[in-house]
Order: structure tokens, then C-alpha cells, then sequence
């Protein structure tokens, strides 16, 4: 009953957002997502965003130094930059290389940059999560990945990736919105709007369960805690939060 419910009610959502599914279908949709409504849509909402985060993030980040290399030098990369709503919460003098498939992020990234003097910004590099083949192996102490798992190809590959660029005792700091409890309206709602919701939001995946994709990483220690953090009018919660240790 629920499953056709879902299909019915996933059907309407397909017809109100037709005319994208049809500039999608002429090939026309990616383009435009990419260099222009996603960027415009994330810079909006990245201040709702930020607001509801912050308590959550200043947590999350505030033992980053615990992972400089003896020297005490901290190298960071970011995997999915975006506007670099992340760099306010980054120790001073840190080394940071940003990473991001998308390279339209140019006005909110410089905007954040030009903001946050106090950190090093290395080089920024157009990579997919699963690719980071720019990257040396065992190179940096860090990786920061935050509300990314949900848009990537390949979660596990680019676990991999983060694993494989980390220098051994370095660490992946993660906060991602997740899949809702199964027996939840929440749940429900979020396989309604699953197939336009991926296609609006340049990939962006309501059901998946990343802290499963954590779990079976080959980590040595895995922090991971699920919290709610309520964005209005969206079915983007609940989420999990926390570091990984190589």
C-alpha cells in the first residue's frame, strides 16, 4: 500500500517539475544546474544552512589541531569546497587545498576566502570525490567532507580516496543529512521526492544510509553521532556527524 502511495504521489511531483525533466531530457538542464541554478540556490540557502549548523560544526571542528603532523604544520583538503562555508571554523595557519567537481562556486568561494585570512590557502583543484588522483597518497592530515556523501557517484570510492590521501593517524571529519528512520513519514517523503529532488539538486540523494558506508570503511576508529539539524521545507534530515581516524 505504502509502495503505491510513493508511486502515485512520485508521479505528481514528476508532472509539476515536467518542464525540467523535459530540458534534462534535450540535454539542457545539467548545464544550466551546474553553472547557475545550483550555485545561485546554494548561496541562498548556505546562510539558513550555517545558522541551524554552527553549534554543530564548532563542535565537530574544535579538535582539528589534534591532528598536526609532528612538525606542527596542519594540511587540510576539502573535498566538495563549494562556497567555503567551512573555512571560519579552521585553525589558523592551516594549509588547505579545495577540491570540487563543480568550479561555478567562484563569487561565494572568493567572498569566503577574502573572510577567512587566517588560513593558507594552498591550490584549488576540479576533482570528484572518487578521483582525487591530483593528490599524493598519505599527504595530508585531514580531510573535511561536509554535506557531499549525499551527491557523490560512488560513497565507498571516495572513502577510499580519503583514506587513501590521509597520512596514516590522520583523520575525515563528516557532517551529512542521511535517510530517515523507515517507519517514518520523513522516510516516506523522501521517496516521493527521491527521483526530481536527485535531478533539481545536481545529484544530491535523499535515502542514502552513509553511516553504513563508515562503518564498513577500512578505518581504524570511527566517531559517529545521528543528530537532527531541521532545515524549513526541506526532507534533508536526519543526519550524522563525526571524524574517522586512519
Amino acid at each position: 500500500m505504502a509502495e503505491a502511495a510513493i508511486l502515485v504521489l512520485r508521479t505528481c511531483v514528476t508532472l509539476l517539475a515536467l518542464p525540467i525533466y523535459i530540458l534534462s531530457f534535450l540535454g539542457l538542464w545539467e548545464p544550466f544546474c551546474e553553472k547557475i541554478f545550483f550555485p545561485f540556490v546554494m548561496d541562498k540557502l548556505s546562510t539558513i544552512q550555517e545558522k541551524k549548523t554552527k553549534k554543530h560544526k564548532l563542535e565537530l571542528f574544535r579538535n582539528l589541531p589534534d591532528f598536526k603532523s609532528p612538525s606542527g604544520e596542519l594540511k587540510l583538503l576539502e573535498i566538495g569546497t563549494g562556497l567555503g562555508t567551512n573555512f571560519q571554523f579552521y585553525p589558523p595557519g592551516c594549509k588547505v587545498t579545495c577540491t570540487d567537481i563543480n568550479p561555478n562556486f567562484q563569487k561565494g568561494l572568493s567572498r569566503n576566502m577574502s573572510k577567512n585570512q587566517h588560513i593558507h590557502y594552498e591550490r584549488f583543484l576540479v576533482a570528484a570525490g572518487e578521483d582525487l588522483h591530483q593528490v599524493p597518497s598519505g599527504s595530508v592530515d585531514v580531510v573535511i567532507c561536509t554535506f557531499v556523501l549525499c551527491s557523490v557517484h560512488n560513497v565507498n570510492g571516495t572513502l577510499k580516496e580519503a583514506l587513501r590521501v590521509l597520512k596514516p593517524g590522520g583523520a575525515f571529519y563528516f557532517l551529512e543529512h542521511v535517510a530517515a528512520n523507515p517507519s517514518s513519514w520523513k522516510h516516506f517523503w523522501q521517496h516521493v521526492y527521491y527521483p526530481t529532488w536527485k535531478l533539481v539538486f545536481a545529484g544530491c540523494c535523499l535515502t542514502r544510509e552513509i553511516w553504513k558506508n563508515l562503518e564498513q570503511a577500512n578505518f581504524s576508529e570511527l566517531n559517529l553521532k545521528h543528530i537532527d539539524v531541521s532545515l524549513p521545507w526541506t526532507p534533508v534530515e536526519p543526519h550524522i556527524i563525526g571524524y574517522a581516524v586512519k
